[in-house]
């Protein structure tokens, strides 16, 4: 079963190329002591939750996931978002740290953890790629912090339209299966806030809506530079 939130998308007409977006990783495929599988799961299905044993390590084949911790008093707080391609579900620990749902229809390779980390330590370019997932988790989780802590609603929206252009810039159109309540749990927002600044930075011409759900990007720099672009409004957060 589908979500009810339709996708949104994203259009970037005459932009300049995007930087290099590293390919998906393949190394849980090919060492032939990793024995792969896939599951499927319906939009808000669980695929994990927050305590339960951390035995498997997934990639996403299609569709997308989000991984949250829910809070004592009932928020969310997404933590990240795992498109095509990306590898979630590392854990430093024996247990899982947040919730891992799929938003929409979705399908994951998933290798089990121990038979991963008895191959990294006989397979330097495993153990390579482990590395290099692992930083690349933490360059996201202090960005992420950045975000949440010290930038205003305005910055948090355009950091976010910039990141996922960056993601799924290869495609041209961005549909993005995430709805605007996502968004706002991503973010730190509330679902109002992200409304209203989205509002406002299509006021200000930096972006266009064509129908419910479809963005163009209008000019990416100044979204780059939204620091020093007063696109705020009253009854915006900052």
């Amino acid at each position: 079963m589908l979500t009810n939130n339709a996708p949104a998308h994203i259009v970037r007409p005459n932009a300049a190329p995007a930087p290099a977006i590293r390919p998906p990783s393949t190394f849980l495929t090919s060492h032939p002591a990793l024995v792969a599988t896939e599951s499927s799961y319906d939009g808000k299905e669980e695929i994990y939750g927050e305590s339960e044993p951390a035995e498997y390590v997934y990639q996403v084949v299609r569709g997308a996931v989000r991984t949250y911790k829910l809070l004592n008093d009932g928020r969310r707080q997404i933590g990240a978002f795992h498109l095509p391609g990306d590898v979630f579900g590392l854990e430093s620990g024996a247990a899982r740290r947040l919730t891992a749902e799929a938003i929409i229809e979705t399908t994951v390779r998933v290798v089990k953890r121990r038979a991963l980390e008895a191959v990294a330590k006989t397979d330097v370019r495993i153990a390579c790629e482990l590395w290099t997932l692992t930083s690349g988790n933490l360059h996201h989780a202090e960005d992420h912090m950045l975000l949440l802590g010290r930038k205003t609603a305005a910055e948090r929206v355009a950091t976010f339209l910039l990141e996922m252009d960056r993601r799924l810039s290869v495609a041209g159109m961005l549909a993005l299966p995430m709805c605007r309540r996502d968004i706002a749990d991503y973010l730190g927002l509330t679902l109002e806030t992200v409304s209203r600044t989205l509002s406002a930075l299509h006021a200000r011409g930096v972006l266009e809506f064509s129908g419910a759900r479809h963005i163009t990007l209008r000019n990416r720099q100044r979204l780059a530079t939204m620091g020093e672009v007063e696109v705020e409004r009253p009854g915006i957060e900052v």
